[in-house]
C-alpha cells in the first residue's frame, strides 16, 4: 500500500493535480488527499483551485460541481459509478410543477444533486450553510430538494418562512431509527448524541449537537464528553480520532457506510492519475445554467468562486 501512496504522491506533482476527499471515503484515500472536508468546504476549494487537474474523491454530484466552479479545470475521479441515489430524488418536471403552482417560490436545491437539477434551481445549499442561504433568500416560500430530512430541519429554523417538501432522502441517514439511538444511549448513559440534519426528525429529536459532518467533527473535537453516538456516515470517524485522540465514538446503527463512498479507493485514485480518466464532463449549456445557483450559494456565504 505504501508503493502506491508513494506512487500516487509522484504523480500528482507531475500532473500538476490537486487531490480532494469527502470524510465519507476510505481512511487510507482520506490521507493522501490536499483536502478533506464537507461538500461545502471542498466546493470553496474545487471554485478555487490552481492546479491543472482536481482528483475529486467523492460521489458523482461532487465531481459534476468542482466542474461547474472550474469549467477551464480537468475533473478526474476515481470511480464514476461512484454516485449518490438521493442525488436523483427530484426532477426537472417536478420542479417546473411547483414553479406553476407557486410561482412566487424559491427553488433551493442541496448540493447533493445532478447538473441538471442544479440548472433548473434558485440556488444551491450545502448542509453546512443551508439555514443560512434559506434566511437570505428574499422569496417567503421555498421548494427545498432533494432532501425532505434536511428541508425539514431548515424549515424548523426558518419558521417565518413556508416550505414545500421533496420526497427524497440519503439511505445511510434514513436507515438510523430512534429505537437505534435510544439503546446505543442505554450502553453508553454518559455519550453525547451528534447527529447530521438528513437523519429523520425522530433522531434529530434526542440529538445533544445537529449538523454538517464538519461540524460534527469540530463538536466532538471540542466539547469534553468522552463518549458520542454519531449519527452520520462512520468515514467521520477517521478525521475525529485524528483531532480527538482517547475520545469513544459509536455508530447508532450497525451499516451506517455509503457503498458509493466506499468505491474510492488507493487503486483507483493511483489509476486516475496514470491514465488521466475518467474524466467528469458536463454539457456546456447545463454547466452554464447549474454554475448561477452554485455561484449564488457561495456569494450569500461570503465567498465568490472567481475570488
Amino acid at each position: 500500500m505504501q508503493d502506491i501512496k508513494d506512487e500516487i504522491i509522484r504523480l500528482k506533482k507531475e500532473r500538476d493535480a490537486v487531490i480532494l476527499a469527502h470524510y465519507y471515503v476510505p481512511d487510507e484515500v482520506q490521507d493522501i488527499a490536499d483536502y478533506i472536508g464537507d461538500s461545502y468546504y471542498l466546493s470553496t476549494i474545487a471554485a478555487k483551485a490552481q492546479e491543472d487537474i482536481i482528483l475529486f474523491c467523492g460521489v458523482y454530484f461532487m465531481g459534476e460541481s468542482a466542474k461547474i466552479l472550474n469549467p477551464s479545470k480537468k475533473v478526474l475521479m476515481p470511480d464514476l459509478q461512484a454516485d449518490c441515489p438521493m442525488a436523483h430524488m427530484a426532477t426537472v418536471s417536478g420542479i417546473e410543477r411547483v414553479r406553476k403552482e407557486h410561482p412566487e417560490a424559491a427553488v433551493v436545491c442541496y448540493i447533493n444533486s445532478t447538473a441538471e437539477i442544479k440548472a433548473h434551481s434558485d440556488v444551491c445549499v450545502t448542509s453546512a450553510n443551508a439555514v443560512k442561504v434559506v434566511k437570505a433568500l428574499p422569496e417567503s416560500v421555498i421548494y427545498f430538494i432533494p432532501d425532505s430530512n434536511l428541508g425539514r430541519y431548515v424549515a424548523g429554523q426558518v419558521p417565518e418562512k413556508r416550505f414545500i417538501l421533496n420526497d427524497g432522502y440519503c439511505h445511510v441517514h434514513t436507515c438510523i431509527r430512534r429505537e437505534q439511538v435510544i439503546d446505543r444511549k442505554q450502553e453508553h448513559p454518559l455519550a453525547k448524541i451528534a447527529a447530521h440534519p438528513e437523519c429523520r426528525a425522530e433522531v434529530l429529536e434526542l440529538a445533544d449537537y445537529i449538523g454538517s459532518t464538519s461540524g460534527i467533527i469540530d463538536y466532538v473535537d471540542q466539547t469534553d464528553a468522552k463518549d458520542y453516538i454519531i449519527c452520520t456516515e462512520t468515514g467521520v470517524f477517521h478525521e475525529i480520532r485524528s483531532r480527538a485522540r482517547g475520545k469513544n465514538l459509536y455508530s447508532a446503527e450497525k451499516e451506517q457506510v455509503c457503498p458509493d463512498m466506499k468505491k474510492n479507493t488507493l487503486l483507483k485514485v493511483l489509476h486516475a492519475l496514470q491514465r488521466l480518466e475518467p474524466e467528469v464532463r458536463v454539457e456546456e449549456s447545463i454547466l452554464r445554467k447549474a454554475r448561477l445557483p452554485l455561484d449564488r450559494m457561495l456569494e450569500l456565504t461570503g465567498m465568490k468562486s472567481d475570488e
